[in-house]
């Protein structure tokens, strides 16, 4: 369960809506970073902190991934 940096830019400049709490407060922080510093290694770890999360959370995030998925 892996996040691209193209779905990472998708899940930063879009409206999708995560039922995970947790995870709306994380891309919350990561948006606001993003829309300051859109560059290239900016993406990268935002990207980084958006898998951490993922792999961390796996078991609860099933829901949440199927969104971020279809991006």
């Amino acid at each position: 369960m892996t996040v691209t940096p193209t779905q990472a830019q998708k899940i930063l400049t879009g409206n999708s809506t995560f039922s995970q709490l947790g995870f709306s407060m994380l891309l919350t922080r990561l948006k606001r970073v993003y829309s300051k510093d859109p560059s290239h290694a900016s993406l990268q770890k935002c990207t980084a902190e958006i898998n951490t999360f993922l792999k961390k959370y796996a078991p609860i995030m099933a829901p949440d991934f199927a969104i971020i998925s279809k991006l």
